[in-house]
């Protein structure tokens, strides 16, 4: 007779939020009952807001859309997967007897739906999330981007990465503003973030995932994190949810319901200090003077406006990956782990 021996399970890392005080503001959303640090409603003590961003790279400002803006973001973000709001290349309008669901279910997600829609413009300057934005970033601030997902059931995440691995700032000033226009649970594929991994400055090796839990983006690699310490950042629809460029952070695949979705509005901004070495170098400029000036002031001055403004990025569609992912730099197909290796 033998004996086995039983193994413990591993014993989960510590949580790596470090809890801050402060006065949170007064709750009015029901959801996530159990709320961990870092949720804040607008009426929030700013220094409050300002010490856990430092510390966790990241925070959620409950309310900071009424339901009223949810639900024209929602229709406007069906006006543009229709074509309602100008065509997108490789997009279809879709034919008015077809159902909303069934044209929203094409889409991942549309790059800078702010130049096609004065609704989603709008968002940029709403006034609790520009009040935020000057708590943590200062007192000039200027966007850049906006992406729409619309996320459907079904339709992939995003593997961990940073965002300022593809918006490079001088003074990792990056900001992301993740507006809930539906609630995001686990189920539906919420944002994970890895709290404080933004503190070392870092911008991990990227590579090639092969999961087809994840789009076409490729995965940051070697950080010393492990999955078990990530977050999950479950939101009211209405919320904003505030991160900073170096933070790595993921979503997982709609996992609910067929007919359901998990949209989003996420804009990106920065201090109009720093200089934005963003897209193609104009030909004969030193790259310590590109500063790309596609942008648009949401707060105070900006020191470089002197130099004018451009309007270069037009709506674009984003790859999903259920197609096949290229390599963009050689256009070479990307290959896919077998589902056991994923």
């Amino acid at each position: 007779m033998t004996t086995a021996t039983l193994e413990s399970p591993p014993t989960p890392k510590p949580s790596l939020v470090t809890a801050t005080g402060g006065f949170a503001g007064i709750r009015r959303d029901s959801f996530p009952k159990v709320r961990p640090p870092g949720y804040f409603a607008p009426d929030a003590d700013p220094a409050a807001i300002k010490a856990f961003y430092q510390a966790n790279g990241y925070f959620v400002l409950e309310n900071g859309f009424t339901p009223d803006e949810i639900e024209g973001l929602k229709r406007e973000a069906t006006l543009i997967c229709r074509g309602e709001r100008g065509e997108l290349e490789g997009h279809p309008k879709a034919l008015p007897a077809e159902s909303d669901e069934s044209v929203l279910s094409r889409f991942l997600c549309i790059h800078f739906p702010h130049k096609c829609s004065e609704v989603m413009l709008a968002t940029v300057h709403s006034r609790p999330t520009v009040d935020a934005l000057t708590t943590i970033i200062g007192p000039n601030v200027k966007c850049m981007q906006s992406m729409l997902f619309m996320k459907a059931s079904g339709k992939p995440g995003q593997a961990w990465h940073q965002d300022e691995d593809y918006i490079a700032t001088r003074d990792r000033s990056l900001v992301g503003a993740w507006i809930a226009m539906d609630r995001a649970t686990v189920e539906n594929g919420c944002l994970w973030v890895m709290p404080g991994s933004h503190r070392p400055g870092i911008l991990w090796e990227q590579r090639w995932h092969g999961d087809r839990r994840f789009d076409c983006a490729e995965q940051s690699v070697n950080f010393p994190y492990t999955d078990d310490q990530a977050v999950p950042v479950e939101v009211e629809a209405g919320s904003v949810v505030f991160f900073n460029g170096y933070i790595l952070h993921r979503s997982l695949p709609n996992r609910a319901p067929a007919g359901t979705f998990r949209r989003s509005l996420v804009n990106h901004f920065m201090s109009c200090e720093s200089h934005l070495a963003w897209g193609k170098m104009p030909e004969g400029e030193h790259i310590a003077h590109h500063d790309f000036r596609d942008v648009i002031i949401v707060a105070g001055q900006d020191p470089y406006a002197w130099k004018g403004y451009t309007q270069v990025h037009k709506p674009q569609v984003r790859a999903s990956g259920e197609g096949g992912c290229i390599k963009w730099t050689d256009g070479t197909k990307l290959p896919y782990k077998e589902p056991a290796d994923a």
